[in-house]
C-alpha cells in the first residue's frame, strides 16, 4: 500500500474517527485515502488554521487523537496555531503535512520548506510547536515513526506532535511492504502511594485543627473524568470548591459547596473564600496567568499550596508548591480519598457563602441586549450534557461570570495561547466528536469576523453548531486596556456585515436579535432545529465585565492600579 494509505490505516486502528484538513497537491493522496475510509470521517475546511482547531476540538472531551493535515508549505504553516492550543491546552492531536520532494532540496521548487537556500525551514517551525516532529525518510519506518508520534502525543501530559512526509515517498511504486498495526501504550501517569500518604497527613491535620481548606480545580481534572472523585472529596471532608473557567461544571456550580469561578473575572464569593483559606489544594491547575491575577507575588502567602499536576514543570513555573502529587488528577484525587478515609473521622459541615448575588441581577438602562443577561439566558436554556465554548474577548468574562453549569455540562475558554476564532472553528470538530451533546459557541464579532466563513464547512457536512454573536462591533477588550493604560481609544471599532443574511446565504439559520426575548426564542428554536444556526444578539456597550487585578476584590484592585500608577509617575 502506499504511504497515506497505511498512515490512514494505522490511524483506524488506533481509535481515529475525523480527519480535518485543507486540500492541495502534497496532500492529494492522503485525501484519497480518506475518501476510501469507512471509519474516519473527512472534513476538507476552507482554510487548514480551522482544521488545526477543529482537531483540538474533536480532542477536547474524548480521550481520542485528533487528527488534522494540510498540504506542503503555506497550508502546512497554517497549521500552527491550532497545534499551539492543542500544546498549551493539553489535547493530543497529530498533524500530518506534506513536503517538497528531497531530490530537489535547496533548488526552491514550489513549496519547498528545508530551510536551505532562503527556504522556510518547516522541520524547526514544527519543533516549536509540537512536543515532537518528524520527517519520514524511509517508506519503511512509515508505521515506526506514525506509533511513535502516537504514542508522544499521548504520553504524560498530552500535546501535538507532527508528521512530514516528501512527496517523494508517494510516488507511483513506493509502496509501505512491512504494514503491522500501531500499537498505543501508554503508561497511566499515577501517584506516588508514599506521596499521597504525606499529603493525606497534611490535610487530615489541617482538618483536625480547623484549619480552612479550598480545593481549587482546574481543566486538568475535567479531560481526567475526575468529576465524581471530586465530589467526593469536597462532601465526605467538607472543602468549599473554587474552580477556574475551564473547570466550571465539574460539579454543579449550584452545589452547596461550589463557590464559584477563581479569576480576575470571577465571583467574589471565590476570591473571599480562597483570601480565608489556610490550605489551598489545586488539582489539574496550572496556575496561568487571569487564574492567578496575573501571577501575583503574593498570591499564596501565609498558605500552604499542595499542587496535583500530570506535569511536573507545573511544580517549577510562578508558584512552588509545599506539596507537589504528580499524577492525573482522577487517580490522584481517588488515591487522597482513600488515605483520607483512615485518617478523618466526621467532619462538621462547613457555610460556606453562595455565589454572588449580582450573578443572579443585572441593571440594564440601555435598550440593546445586557451581556450579561445573554449569557445567563444561554446558561438557562443549555441543554443537559450541552457544552458551550468561548472565544477570546469580553464575552468570555460575562459567560464565565453568568452561566451556572450543572453536572454533566462543560465550559470551555480560549486556553493560555489565546487565539480569536480557535473555538468559532473548533467547535464543528468537537461536535463531529460529540454529534448528541448540544454545542454552542460563545463569540466576539470580532471572533466570528476572522474566520466564520468556515460555516460553510458547517453546513456542507451537516453539522448543527450553534453561534451567538456578541456584536457590539468594536474589540471590547482591546479598548478597556487602552483606556486603562493610556486613557485613550484608537482603532478598536469596525462595521459588520448582516451576520443573520450571511449565515442564511450559506445555507445555515440565521436570527438578528435586538432583545432578550427574540434571543430566547431564536435560541430555543435553534437548539431543535439540528442545522447550523447563527444568531447575531445586538449587545450594548456600556456594560463592562465584573473584573479584578486583586482577589481582594474590585475597590482594592481599583486602589492597587491607582498606587501603582501614582509610583510610575
Amino acid at each position: 500500500m502506499r504511504v497515506y494509505e497505511a498512515i490512514v490505516k494505522g490511524l483506524e486502528g488506533v481509535g481515529v474517527q475525523a480527519a480535518f484538513g485543507g486540500a492541495g497537491e502534497n496532500a492529494a493522496g492522503l485525501m484519497l485515502a480518506l475518501k476510501h475510509s469507512r471509519q474516519i470521517r473527512p472534513v476538507i475546511t476552507r482554510h487548514e488554521q480551522a482544521a488545526s482547531f477543529m482537531a483540538c476540538g474533536d480532542a477536547m472531551y474524548t480521550n481520542r487523537l485528533g487528527f488534522c493535515f494540510a498540504t506542503a508549505g503555506p497550508g502546512a504553516f497554517n497549521l500552527f496555531s491550532g497545534l499551539a492550543v492543542a500544546m498549551s491546552d493539553s489535547y493530543p492531536v497529530l498533524a500530518v503535512s506534506g513536503y517538497a520532494a528531497r531530490n530537489w532540496r535547496g533548488w526552491g521548487s514550489l513549496n519547498e520548506t528545508s530551510g536551505v537556500n532562503r527556504t522556510p525551514d518547516s522541520q524547526a517551525m514544527f519543533a516549536a510547536t509540537t512536543k515532537k516532529s518528524f520527517l519520514l525518510t524511509d517508506i519503511a519506518d512509515t508505521c515506526d515513526v506514525l506509533e511513535e508520534a502516537v504514542n508522544i502525543a499521548f504520553e504524560g501530559r498530552p500535546g501535538p506532535v507532527h508528521i512530514h512526509v516528501p512527496e517523494d515517498l508517494t510516488h507511483h511504486g513506493v509502496e509501505v511492504t512491512n504494514f503491522r498495526p500501531i500499537r498505543l501504550d501508554v503508561a497511566p501517569v499515577l501517584p506516588d502511594p508514599a506521596r499521597v500518604e504525606e499529603i493525606a497527613s497534611v490535610l487530615a491535620d489541617a482538618l483536625a485543627r480547623g484549619q480552612r481548606i479550598v480545593a481549587l480545580v482546574g481543566f486538568g481534572a475535567v479531560r481526567s473524568g475526575a468529576g465524581a472523585e471530586i465530589k467526593r472529596l469536597i462532601e465526605r471532608f467538607q472543602i468549599p470548591l473554587l474552580t477556574t473557567l475551564d473547570g466550571k461544571g465539574i460539579v454543579s456550580e449550584g452545589h452547596p459547596l461550589s463557590v464559584g469561578v477563581f479569576a480576575d473575572s470571577g465571583h467574589s464569593s471565590a476570591w473571599k473564600a480562597f483570601r480565608e483559606a489556610d490550605v489551598v489544594l489545586c488539582i489539574g491547575n496550572s496556575l496561568n496567568q487571569h487564574a492567578t491575577f496575573n501571577y501575583r507575588e503574593d498570591l499564596f502567602k501565609n498558605k500552604l499550596l499542595i499542587h496535583v499536576n500530570i506535569s511536573e514543570t507545573e511544580f517549577h513555573k510562578a508558584y512552588r508548591p509545599d506539596y507537589a502529587l504528580l499524577s492525573d488528577a482522577r487517580p490522584a484525587v481517588a488515591a487522597l480519598i482513600e488515605a483520607l478515609e483512615k485518617k478523618v473521622g466526621e467532619v462538621p459541615a462547613v457555610e460556606v457563602d453562595g455565589r454572588d448575588y449580582e450573578a443572579r441581577h443585572i441593571t440594564h438602562l440601555t435598550g440593546k441586549i445586557h451581556p450579561g443577561e445573554l449569557a445567563q439566558a444561554i446558561g438557562r436554556m443549555l441543554p443537559p450534557q450541552g457544552v458551550l465554548l468561548a472565544d477570546a474577548g469580553a464575552h468570555l468574562a460575562w459567560l464565565g461570570y453568568y452561566v451556572e453549569l450543572e453536572e454533566g455540562q462543560n465550559f470551555r475558554k480560549a486556553g493560555s495561547f489565546g487565539p480569536m476564532a480557535g473555538h468559532v472553528n473548533g467547535a464543528i470538530g468537537l461536535k463531529v466528536a460529540h454529534p448528541e451533546r448540544t454545542v454552542v459557541v460563545g463569540c466576539g464579532d470580532g471572533c466570528y469576523s476572522l474566520s466564520g466563513f468556515e460555516l460553510m464547512t458547517a453546513v456542507e457536512h451537516e453539522i448543527p453548531v450553534i453561534w451567538v454573536i456578541f456584536d457590539d462591533q468594536e474589540f471590547k477588550l482591546i479598548k478597556l486596556f487602552q483606556i486603562t493604560t493610556y486613557g485613550q481609544t484608537g482603532l478598536v471599532e469596525f462595521q459588520n456585515p448582516d451576520f443573520a443574511s450571511y449565515a442564511r446565504a450559506c445555507g445555515a439559520d440565521g436570527y438578528r436579535v435586538e432583545t432578550l426575548d427574540e434571543f430566547e426564542d431564536a435560541f430555543r428554536t435553534a437548539l431543535t432545529s439540528g442545522r447550523p444556526s447563527v444568531i447575531d444578539a445586538k449587545i450594548t456597550r456600556w456594560a463592562v465585565p465584573h473584573y479584578s487585578p486583586s482577589p481582594d476584590g474590585v475597590i482594592a484592585g481599583l486602589v492597587e492600579t491607582l498606587e501603582a500608577r501614582l509610583r510610575d509617575r
